[in-house]
C-alpha cells in the first residue's frame, strides 16, 4: 500500500502541487445546485402530459380547416411562456443568493491561510476546521487537542464522538466543538458523502398541501380526459354529425377538462415569491418552504442571535465564597486560552480577558450536549460551563446565587476546579466564580415578536441557557408568557414533552435532543412547527420541523439544513417572509376554485352529451373569452393582491362554496338552453352562442364571491372583465363564432336566464354547498 503523503501543516501545498492535483482531477465537486438547471426548467414546462394532448387537439383541428379553433393553443404557449420566465427569473436570484452565502473552507497554502470554495479543495488540502463547520470531504486529522464530532448524517447515531490527532473524519459530519487541523484524503466522488448523495442537504420535507392536492386532481384528470374524449368522438360520429364537428366538440370538451391555468398559476405564484424573498435578502431553498411557513402557528426560538444580537460581551466574574475574584480571573484566562474555543462565548472571553499563550495536555471542547468545556493546567483540572451540568447538584448558595444574576438579565456560566475531566460531568467540582455574559436585544425585536403575536402565531423560547436569564430576556422582547419557564436539566431522562409544550412557553438549559422532542410534541399537538437557528445545537430541532430558518452569520451546517437562509441575520426579515407565503397561498385556494369551475362542467357535459342527440355546446375558440375574461386575467390579478391572513387549509372548502354550484348552475342552465334551442328551432351558432353567455355570466357571479372581501380594485376588476366579456358579443362575434345577441326573438330566450343566473347561483351556493360542507369535514 502507498504511504500517504503528508504535507507540513504550517505550510499546506505549494502552488505547483495544488495545479498538478486540478491537473490530475484530485479536485473537490461543487454541492449540488438549489435550482434545477434551465434545460430542465424548459425540458418540464414543455414536455407535460396535457401540453401533449393539447398539441394534439390542436392538430385534430388543423384537419378540419376551422384554423381560429386553434386560439387555444395560442394560450397554452403563452401560460407555459410565462411559467418558464418566472422560474428562470427566481432561479437566477435564488442561484446569485446561493453564492453569496456559500459555504467557504479555510485551508493553508504556501504557509497562508485561505478561504476556499468547496469545489477548489484539492486532495491532500490542509483544513482548519472548527465548530459549526460540516466536512466536505474525507479527512484525516493532523493536528487537534480534542474535537467533538457528529456523525449522524452517516451513521443514524446521534451522540457525539470524540476525535484526536491520526484519526480519520468523514465527509459530512459536523464539528460539534473544538478545532484541528485536517488533511483532505478523499475528494469528489471518492468522498463517502458523495456516495451518500448529500443525505442532509437533499432531505426533502413533505410535499405541500396545496401541490398535493392539485397533483391529485391532475392525476384524476389524467386517467379522465382521454376516455371521456373518445367516447364524446364516437358518439358524435354516431349520430352522423360529421367529422368536422365531432372533432370541433371534443377538441372543447377536452380543452374545458385541463386545469392548466390552475398549475401555472401555483407554479409561477411560488417562484415570484422565491424572487421577492430573494430581493429581501432571504434565500429560498425550497418552494414548498413558502407555504409550509405561511401555514405556520408556533414559531420556536433560539435565544442567542434570534432575540439578541449575538454580540457578547464579558462582563466580570463573581467569586463564589470565599474566593478571591482577582485569582479567579486570572485563572479563567488561563483556561479559555487552553480551551482555545471559537464560539461567541469563548471570542467574549477573549476579547475581555486577552488570549495568552497557554497550552494543555488534556483539553475537552465546548459541547451543545456535555455544555461544559476544560482543560487541565499546571494547578489542576478547571472547567466552565453550565452549573447543572457540572454540579450532580448545585450547591443551595450558588443556586442562589445565580438567580439573583440571572434575574437581571446576565448570562451565567460556572467556573469550577475538578479532579478529572469526565462525561458526562467532571468530578468533585469546586465552584470558584460565576462567569458573566451580556448580550443586547436586536433593535427591532419587540416590534418583530408584537408583529407575529398579533398574527396568531404562538412564539416559544428553546434555549441553552438558564431559564431565568431567557425568560427575563423574552420579557424585555415582549414575548408573551415568558414567565412560563423551565428548566430542562431538571426534567428527568424520560419527561412528558407533551405536558411541557402545553404548559411553558420558555425552555432553558435544553440539550439537542429536547430540542428535538419539544418539536415533535408541538407536531403531535397538531401544530405547524418553524424553528429558528444559528448553531450545532440547532441541527435536530430545525432537521425535526416543518420549516427551518438559518441565520447567514451561523454555522455552515445549519445553513445547509434549513428551507431558508436570512443572509443579512436580520430577524425582522421574517415579518416578509410570513407576509409573502401567506399572500401566494391565500390567493391560490382564492382563485383556485374559478379554474375548476370549467373543469368540472366540461367533465359532467361530456357525460351527458355523449348520450344525448344534440352537439357538444361549444366550440374551442368560444371558450377562450370565458376562460381570459372570467379566469385567466382576473385570477393573475387577484394572486397579487395582498392577504396576510391566518392560513386555514381552505382549498377544498373554497372549491365547495364556489366551484361545485357554480359548474351545477352551468350544466343546468346549458340543459335548459338546449331544450329552449329545439322548442324554439334554434340552430347550433344561437344554442352554443347562449351557451357562452350564460356560463360567462356564471363565471363572473363566481369571480365576484371570490374576490371578496372587495374594495374598490376588485369591483373595478370585476366590472372590467364584465364588459370586455359584453364587448366580445358586440364586437367579437365573427372572431368567436358568436351571434348578434341584438334580436328580440333570441332575447325572449336568454334575457330570463340573464336575470335568473345570480339569484340561481347564490341559492345553490347557500344550500348546495352549505350542506356538503357540513357532511365532510375539510381541512
Amino acid at each position: 500500500m502507498t504511504e500517504r503523503y503528508l504535507p507540513p501543516i504550517k505550510q499546506g501545498l505549494s502552488a505547483e502541487e495544488v495545479q498538478d492535483r486540478v491537473a490530475a482531477g484530485q479536485k473537490n465537486e461543487a454541492l449540488p445546485p438549489l435550482t434545477r438547471s434551465i434545460k430542465q426548467i424548459f425540458r418540464d414546462n414543455l414536455l407535460t402530459l396535457f401540453n401533449l394532448i393539447n398539441i394534439i387537439l390542436a392538430a385534430l383541428v388543423f384537419v378540419t380547416g376551422s384554423y381560429k379553433n386553434m386560439l387555444f393553443l395560442f394560450v397554452v404557449v403563452m401560460n407555459t411562456a410565462i411559467g418558464i420566465f418566472q422560474e428562470i427569473r427566481a432561479k437566477r436570484q435564488v442561484d446569485k443568493l446561493t453564492i453569496l452565502s456559500a459555504a467557504k473552507t479555510n485551508v493553508i497554502r504556501a504557509g497562508q491561510t485561505t478561504a476556499v470554495a468547496q469545489d477548489e479543495i484539492v486532495q491532500d488540502d490542509v483544513m482548519t476546521i472548527t465548530r459549526g463547520d460540516q466536512l466536505p470531504v474525507d479527512g484525516l486529522i493532523r493536528e487537534t487537542s480534542g474535537l467533538e464530532v457528529d456523525e449522524s448524517q452517516i451513521t443514524g447515531e446521534s451522540e457525539p464522538i470524540m476525535k484526536n490527532t491520526g484519526d480519520a473524519l468523514i465527509s459530512g459530519s459536523v464539528i460539534l466543538g473544538g478545532h484541528a487541523m485536517v488533511q483532505a484524503t478523499q475528494v469528489g466522488h471518492g468522498s463517502f458523502i458523495k456516495q451518500l448523495a448529500k443525505s442532509a442537504k437533499t432531505k426533502r420535507r413533505t410535499a405541500s398541501q396545496l401541490l398535493t392536492i392539485i397533483n391529485r386532481i391532475i392525476k384524476i384528470l389524467t386517467f379522465t380526459i382521454i376516455p371521456l374524449g373518445l367516447a364524446l368522438f364516437v358518439s358524435t360520429l354516431m349520430r352522423g354529425q360529421g367529422e368536422q364537428r365531432a372533432i370541433l366538440g371534443t377538441v372543447a370538451a377536452m380543452v374545458g377538462m385541463i386545469p392548466e391555468g390552475l398549475v401555472l398559476l401555483t407554479s409561477v405564484a411560488l417562484a415570484a415569491g422565491a424572487f421577492t424573498l430573494g430581493r429581501h435578502r432571504v434565500l429560498v431553498r425550497e418552494l414548498p418552504a413558502i407555504e409550509a411557513l405561511a401555514r405556520v402557528d408556533v414559531l420556536c426560538l433560539d435565544k442567542t442571535g434570534t432575540i439578541t444580537s449575538g454580540q457578547l460581551k464579558f462582563e466580570r466574574i463573581e467569586p463564589c465564597g470565599q474566593h478571591d475574584a482577582t485569582k479567579v480571573t486570572a485563572q479563567l484566562t488561563q483556561l479559555a486560552a487552553a480551551i482555545n474555543d471559537d464560539n461567541e462565548t469563548a471570542q467574549a472571553l477573549a476579547n475581555g480577558l486577552g488570549h495568552p499563550d497557554v497550552t494543555s495536555d488534556e483539553v475537552l471542547p465546548f459541547s451543545s450536549s456535555r455544555k461544559w468545556s476544560g482543560a487541565r493546567l499546571a494547578d489542576g483540572a478547571y472547567v466552565m460551563g453550565a452549573p447543572e451540568f457540572i454540579f450532580e447538584t448545585v450547591p443551595s448558595a450558588v443556586k442562589q446565587q445565580i438567580q439573583g444574576l440571572a434575574q437581571q438579565g446576565y448570562r451565567v456560566l460556572l467556573m469550577a476546579k475538578v479532579d478529572q475531566l469526565t462525561t458526562p460531568k467532571p468530578t468533585n467540582p469546586e465552584a470558584l466564580g460565576l462567569i458573566l455574559i451580556t448580550d443586547e436585544l436586536r433593535p427591532n425585536a419587540q416590534a418583530t415578536f408584537g408583529f407575529f403575536a398579533n398574527q396568531d402565531v404562538a412564539l416559544k423560547v428553546i434555549s441553552g441557557d438558564n431559564p431565568v436569564t431567557v425568560a427575563s430576556i423574552a420579557q424585555r422582547a415582549g414575548i408573551a408568557g415568558a414567565e412560563k419557564l423551565v428548566d430542562m436539566s431538571q426534567v428527568g431522562p424520560q419527561p412528558d414533552y407533551d405536558h411541557l409544550v402545553a404548559t411553558y412557553n420558555v425552555f432553558g438549559r435544553v440539550t439537542p435532543q429536547q430540542k428535538e422532542h419539544l418539536i415533535k410534541a408541538y407536531q403531535r399537538a397538531d401544530h405547524t412547527v418553524a424553528m429558528t437557528g444559528d448553531g450545532v445545537n440547532d441541527l435536530l430541532a430545525l432537521r425535526q420541523a416543518d420549516c427551518s430558518i438559518a441565520m447567514a452569520s451561523g454555522s455552515e451546517a445549519t445553513k445547509s439544513l434549513a428551507d431558508f437562509v436570512l443572509l443579512d441575520s436580520n430577524f425582522d426579515a421574517m415579518i416578509q417572509v410570513l407576509n409573502e407565503g401567506r399572500r401566494v397561498i391565500n390567493n391560490i385556494e382564492r382563485v383556485a376554485a374559478l379554474y375548476l369551475i370549467k373543469t368540472m362542467y366540461s367533465v359532467a357535459l361530456t357525460l351527458i352529451f355523449i348520450f344525448m342527440s344534440h352537439s357538444y355546446p361549444f366550440e374551442p375558440i368560444q371558450l377562450t373569452p370565458i376562460s381570459t375574461l372570467t379566469v385567466g386575467i382576473p385570477t393573475f390579478f387577484l394572486a397579487l393582491q395582498p392577504d396576510y391572513t391566518r392560513i386555514t387549509g381552505r382549498f377544498m372548502k373554497q372549491v365547495m362554496e364556489i366551484a361545485v354550484p357554480a359548474a351545477i348552475c352551468v350544466v343546468g342552465y346549458i340543459l335548459v338552453i338546449d331544450l329552449l334551442g329545439t322548442e324554439f328551432n334554434l340552430d347550433f351558432t344561437q344554442t352554443s352562442t347562449l351557451s357562452v353567455l350564460l356560463t360567462g355570466i356564471i363565471s363572473l357571479n363566481a369571480l365576484l364571491i371570490a374576490a371578496r372581501p372587495l374594495n374598490r380594485f376588485k369591483i373595478g376588476l370585476v366590472s372590467v372583465m364584465a364588459s370586455l366579456f359584453a364587448v366580445t358579443f358586440l364586437f367579437g362575434g365573427s372572431i368567436f363564432s358568436l351571434v348578434n345577441l341584438l334580436n328580440w326573438h333570441l332575447a325572449l330566450v336568454y334575457l330570463p336566464l340573464m336575470l335568473s343566473a345570480y339569484p340561481v347561483f347564490i341559492v345553490l351556493q347557500n344550500g348546495l354547498g352549505h350542506r356538503i360542507l357540513s357532511k365532510i369535514r375539510w381541512r
